[in-house]
């Protein structure tokens, strides 16, 4: 009988810590450390060196987990020109999670006028605290911008 009754605790525990990872109130094994609290998630943004201000659309909403999707990144001069013939590189991964970056190697392959540029290849894993950042470099100037986001 005390072996029944350990057993069932047993299970009971298990199916506890199961529910509280399921839920999210414990780290399970693929999750992330979540964002400092003063973290900025907004969509536009100012440029590191304040060259450019810069604004990402993404093509869904919200933003999925797993589907392959592309964005439209808006680039503008700081004084609000759109920015034409730029080459943009694009990066990202979890700031939690050292170990990997995105799954994809996302792209701009196209500059769609009035300083919109399509890019291709967006695509999250997982949810969590991310952060993508765009090198921009036009009329002979470089510059910076890493968004964050919260899937």
């Amino acid at each position: 009988m005390r072996r029944y009754t350990l057993l069932i605790g047993v299970l009971l525990l298990a199916t506890a810590l199961g529910a509280c990872t399921a839920s999210g109130a414990m780290p399970g094994p693929h999750s992330s450390s979540p964002a400092p609290a003063d973290t900025d998630f907004d969509t536009t943004r100012i440029s590191d060196g304040g060259l450019f201000q810069v604004t990402y659309i993404p093509a869904l909403n919200p933003i999925p987990i797993n589907d392959l999707h592309e964005w439209t990144l808006h680039v503008e001069t700081a004084d609000g020109a759109p920015v034409e013939d730029a080459v943009i590189t694009v990066s990202g991964g979890m700031p939690g999670h050292k170990s990997h970056g995105m799954p994809t190697a996302p792209q701009v392959t196209e500059s769609l006028g009035n300083g919109d540029y399509r890019v291709e290849g967006m695509q999250f894993q997982m949810g969590g605290w991310w952060t993508i950042t765009f090198t921009i470099d036009a009329a002979g100037q470089r510059d910076s911008i890493t968004f964050n986001l919260k899937l």
